[in-house]
């Protein structure tokens, strides 16, 4: 659950690339120092909010996790990582935890999808409120579900890739989901 909770947080950790993304645009010689820049922002309080919402929903996460959990493999703690292992993929219980744990975390994702896909780089952006910058971003899944849909899965395609070899792979990853945001962004809310 926190290996994949990652995934319910990143959007907000992404916001110094999606700046870089903006100065590149508008022509200013960027640099990895320039992310920080995101502090100096006057959109730095909703950022921080949506950022808050988007820990609020890990948090919830992980509790609907723990209640899956023990609901079906618990309460007493696995005696190791293969015993655990074994007992997720050969007990009725194990799969029901990992099939409900699935759609729920499907549930969590759906809705920070929903939440940030543009509102992030709308805020660093425009001069605009942080409700106005989600109910944006609401609406632009609203009109785009098919390519949304088709984003979101990449999202979850590409950190699964990142994730085999021992994490290290987010280090290529995440820079490239971050940018590739920034111009997702743009596509579907033009200057």
């Amino acid at each position: 659950p926190l290996a994949s909770g990652f995934a319910l947080i990143a959007p907000f950790f992404a916001v110094g690339l999606y700046e870089m993304s903006r100065r590149r645009e508008i022509g200013v010689n960027t640099g990895w120092a320039d992310a920080f820049g995101v502090a100096s922002s006057p959109a730095l309080g909703s950022i921080m909010g949506l950022g808050l919402l988007l820990l609020a929903l890990f948090v919830l996460w992980l509790g609907a996790a723990h209640i899956i959990w023990l609901l079906t493999l618990g309460p007493e703690p696995p005696e190791s990582l293969e015993a655990f292992t074994q007992d997720v993929l050969t007990t009725q219980a194990g799969w029901t935890m990992a099939i409900v744990g699935i759609a729920v975390g499907f549930v969590f994702a759906l809705a920070v999808l929903v939440l940030s896909v543009v509102s992030f780089p709308l805020l660093l952006d425009r001069d605009i409120g942080l409700g106005t910058a989600i109910a944006t971003s609401i609406e632009v899944v609203r009109k785009n579900p098919g390519p949304m849909a088709l984003w979101g899965l990449t999202i979850a395609g590409l950190l699964v890739l990142g994730t085999i070899p021992l994490l290290l792979g987010l280090a290529i990853v995440f820079p490239v989901l971050g940018h590739a945001t920034w111009h997702l962004y743009r596509k579907v809310l033009p200057r």
